[in-house]
């Protein structure tokens, strides 16, 4: 019953001791207890309740009885870290016990040797064990067994051994009610899920295991271990680290078991050195190899080893020295027969190529090199970096490039698997040295076509393919209409006299983590169709006027890739970490100058854009020609507000996150029908002044709220029209909690025009001056008829209608604040009537609207991840249809916003691009400091 209904057990004991039992039930009875306090609570109180029931079998003569219970304290003396004893007290078991009684103790042994990382024993004490046991029709203890050689297989790579025994254990405990071994079942079939490749899967699996084990109320820690082994290979390390450090705080809280606190001091080490914290990776591992050490569990040293030495070289140390311990330590892995074997001797490659010991680096990386044809994608990739280094010890560019494609194209296939674009966009840090090693051979052998193919081909993948759409999972719908309400409930709490939301704040993270959480089980579909990047295509669609400026970056610096004209030409600018620097402040002068009354400032910034453009462009900037500009930088220089560089100041300008994704937008065709949604959500500052110019400029008629077209009312004064000082800052804070509502708000704003491509209206003669300076009217009637927009306000706002209404329209214009969350980006949102909606609701359409515009500070902010992805609102819609998208990298002022946004929608009105009205409406704005600020801070992304 103990892994039935462990705390049932537990109860039902204390009550038979309390009744004074014969010597037999009672050792029984500890028996119990000990167990449960070893596996789910204190391990010195286990030692003491299971030396009881040995000294109580004893004197009820049992050798049986005896024999059973001395492999209960075996297993927990092994996890107490006194191994000796604990081997000892196994072979007094195995001397007592006979038949059945010493299959179930050899069963035991077997897991102590899995824990002590001697595989070969376990193997053959559990060949031993399983015969008899089947013999004697034990059910549980065979199916314990079965899962037990199946997670040794595991640990030595024989995945397929493992699944068969797993098969067959799963159907024993289908015909039992042990519920505790159930879920350990579920566990690890995660496990070989993710030994296997399928990272989906395992989390799907893990997290169901979780579920089944905290119905029983019992810890997890193992669980933990493995969990966070599935995370780090999805490139979510910082999560790993953060969850081993809190499972190890836990187990220490409780006094739990020794071997499982060193387990998660080692994944908690590589986790570390993965979420580049190499100092903390390498106290952890430290004191890893220390316990393992300790406990005598030399395969689990050697693995903490091996983190050890790869934090040393990650803080900058190298030596002859470490070529030897990573030597030593490949060649235990290899005699172990451990996986790891092969990071051991690339790592040992590695650090000698560092020192010049080229013969002594090319014995390690051809061992190490071996792996690149069979086994996990992870392994293969280590393999072919091995691969890469060894060409370009040998001096061939061509051989670093073969292995570097053939490398990225194991990790291409690996990534499709995964549904998740959080997860596709992360994992592409396994790829990142591949990537540079192609890029470093490029610009030495191949010229700046070569150094383009290969800058695109690792930058912004996320976006080559739509994300799985989420299923219709009833359990992800509730939980995301139960989060909206939520965060609308703690929302309104803060706005209303700042009444106690920390309940509400703690419930809307657990629902982000479960929403989260099933968003990461999505499996990807087939892998991908081997579409590589054609330079000669973005020439010809560049054509002779068009200027296409590729960021690549080489060992910190800045290369300059600049496409037209028929040819590319590279430039060296300046260091990328400079550059970060430079636009930092940047951002801080465009904050400052979203309020009135630092117009000193405007000098100061402007300064700073053509330091900018020195760091960035170099001498290229000499070279733009006279035409449109596209910009692709690289994900780290993404809220550099392009504009304010001199030499990109009064152009058509956009920008893209790849070459790849702007072809992608030139070749998207606009939806039939030109159908144009209008969304104003609640609590803005002006009132969504503009919004109410747009419908009666574009004919709408109806009533607020009613979803149908609609104005406000005529004596309406718009707040944040010029002198009230409204301001749009964010009200969304970056640390994952929600932000407040006021009048400083944040704003978004979707623009209509024309999105079919057909000429504008070319009778420019405009209706009246409105009260921002822009002339309004009837645009474009007297040439055509303009599609009247849906308008969604009030009551109609809510994020199930505004989904329906944005799916496949032609231009979407959305007056709403957002919220940028650095933390989290795929929880970055708009919000409406019934609460926020999140980038997670985007991935569920169909197709985003083909144009859309958000004039809210903040939306064209995205986190950097994976080698070269970005994530955030635009770079959502990009996969998804949209070709266009104006969005802003910075605060600012809310009256300075209408007036451009105005002017925005004739140049669209009037047949240009949203690059060209941007243009013309930032030419079109007054020159204090607060209006051109506004429109430095505007972008366009795309090429619509």
């Amino acid at each position: 019953m103990v892994f039935a209904a462990p705390n049932e057990a537990l109860a039902r004991a204390e009550e038979l001791l309390a009744a004074d039992p014969s010597p037999l039930h009672a050792s029984v009875a500890h028996q119990v207890i000990g167990i449960w306090q070893r596996d789910f609570g204190d391990t010195r109180l286990a030692l003491a309740q299971l030396r009881r029931a040995r000294d109580l079998a004893s004197r009820a003569d049992s050798p049986e009885r005896e024999a059973d219970v001395l492999a209960t304290l075996g297993v927990a003396l092994v996890h107490s870290g006194r191994t000796r004893e604990g081997l000892a007290a196994f072979e007094r078991g195995v001397a007592r016990g006979t038949g059945h009684t010493r299959a179930r103790v050899l069963y035991r042994r077997a897991y102590v040797w899995w824990v002590l990382g001697r595989h070969g024993e376990a193997l053959e004490d559990v060949r031993r064990a399983i015969p008899v046991l089947r013999q004697a029709d034990d059910v549980i203890w065979t199916a314990r067994a079965l899962t037990l050689r199946a997670t040794v297989h595991l640990a030595l790579g024989s995945v397929e051994r493992a699944d068969a025994d797993f098969t067959a254990a799963e159907r024993l405990w289908d015909t039992t009610g042990q519920e505790h071994d159930k879920a350990d079942a579920v566990e690890s079939r995660g496990l070989a899920a993710f030994r296997s490749g399928d990272v989906p899967a395992a989390l799907r699996l893990l997290d169901e295991a979780e579920e089944r084990y905290a119905k029983l109320g019992t810890p997890t820690f193992m669980l933990t271990i493995r969990r966070c082994e599935v995370l780090m290979a999805a490139g979510l390390a910082t999560e790993a680290l953060a969850e081993a450090d809190a499972a190890t705080a836990a187990l220490d809280g409780i006094g739990g078991q020794s071997t499982r606190r060193a387990e998660l001091l080692l994944v908690a080490a590589r986790a570390a050195r993965l979420a580049g914290e190499p100092r903390t990776s390498l106290a952890r591992a430290a004191l890893a190899v220390r316990l393992f050490a300790g406990q005598r569990r030399t395969w689990y040293e050697t693995h903490a080893r091996l983190v050890l030495l790869e934090a040393r070289v990650a803080t900058g140390r190298a030596s002859g020295r470490l070529v030897a311990d990573a030597a030593a330590v490949a060649e235990r892995l290899t005699a172990f027969g451990a996986p790891a074997a092969p990071e051991a001797s690339l790592l040992a490659g590695r650090i000698a190529l560092g020192l010049g010991w080229t013969a002594d680096a090319e014995r390690h990386l051809a061992v190490a090199a071996r792996s690149r044809h069979g086994g996990p994608p992870l392994a293969r990739m280590t393999g072919w970096a091995a691969q890469a280094l060894r060409a370009r010890a040998a001096g061939s560019a061509r051989g670093v490039l073969e292995a570097c494609r053939r490398g990225l194209d194991v990790l291409d296939d690996h990534r499709m698997t995964l549904g998740a674009s959080e997860l596709r966009a992360r994992a592409t840090a396994q790829g990142a040295e591949l990537a540079a090693l192609a890029q470093e051979a490029s610009l030495v052998s191949g010229g700046p076509r070569r150094l383009l193919v290969w800058s695109e081909r690792w930058r912004a993948t996320v976006l080559t393919a739509p994300p799985t759409r989420p299923p219709a999972d009833p359990a992800l719908l509730s939980g995301m209409t139960a989060f909206r309400e939520i965060a609308a409930r703690a929302e309104e709490a803060r706005t209303d006299g700042g009444r106690p939301v920390a309940a509400l704040e703690r419930e809307q993270r657990r629902l982000e983590r479960e929403i989260r959480s099933r968003t990461l089980h999505m499996r990807g579909g087939a892998p991908g169709d081997g579409h590589r990047f054609d330079v000669g295509r973005l020439l010809r669609r560049l054509g002779d006027d068009v200027r296409l400026v590729e960021l690549a970056v080489l060992d910190g610096r800045v290369h300059v890739l600049l496409c037209g004209q028929g040819r590319v030409r590279r430039f060296e600018a300046g260091l990328l970490a400079a550059a970060e620097r430079e636009a930092e402040h940047v951002q801080a002068g465009l904050r400052r100058l979203a309020h009135p009354g630092a117009e000193a400032r405007l000098p100061l910034v402007e300064a700073a854009g053509a330091r900018l453009q020195e760091l960035l462009l170099g001498p290229a900037a000499a070279h733009l020609g006279s035409g449109p500009v596209v910009v692709v930088p690289p994900g780290r220089l993404h809220r550099v507000p392009w504009a304010l560089l001199p030499a990109l100041r009064e152009r058509v300008l956009s920008v893209s996150p790849s070459a790849s994704s702007w072809l992608r937008a030139r070749d998207t065709a606009p939806p039939p029908g030109g159908r144009q949604v209008l969304v104003r959500g609640p609590g803005l500052a002006s009132g969504g002044a503009e919004v109410t110019e747009l419908a009666q400029r574009y004919g709408a008629a109806g009533a607020p709220g009613s979803g149908t077209p609609g104005v406000a009312a005529p004596d309406a004064k718009a707040p944040g029209a010029p002198g009230t000082g409204a301001y749009r800052g964010p009200v969304g804070r970056t640390d994952g909690s929600a932000g407040r509502t006021d009048a400083t708000s944040d704003r978004v704003d979707g623009t209509f025009g024309r999105a079919d491509g057909t000429p504008g209206r070319t009778d420019r003669s405009h209706g009246p001056v409105n009260a921002y300076g822009v002339r309004g009217g009837a645009a474009g009637a007297a040439d055509r008829p303009v599609p009247r927009p849906t308008v969604l306000e009030g009551d109609a706002a809510r994020v199930p209608r505004v989904l329906r209404e944005l799916d496949g329209a032609a231009l979407a214009h959305i007056a709403a604040h957002g919220t940028f969350r650095a933390d989290s980006p795929l929880f970055s949102s708009l919000r409406m009537t019934d609460g926020p909606l999140i980038v997670h609701d985007l991935e569920r359409l169909d197709r985003s609207p083909y144009r859309i515009i958000l004039s809210c500070c903040d939306t064209a902010r995205f986190a950097s991840v994976g080698a070269d992805e970005v994530l955030g609102l635009v770079t959502a819609l990009l996969p998804l249809g949209t070709a266009g998208v104006v969005a802003c990298s910075a605060p600012v002022n809310d009256a300075a916003v209408v007036p451009l946004m105005l002017t925005l929608h004739k140049g669209l009105d009037a047949g240009l691009s949203l690059a060209e009205a941007l243009r013309d409406a930032r030419a079109a704005l007054p020159g204090d400091a607060v209006h051109q600020a506004t429109g430095w801070a505007f972008s366009a992304f795309g090429a619509a």
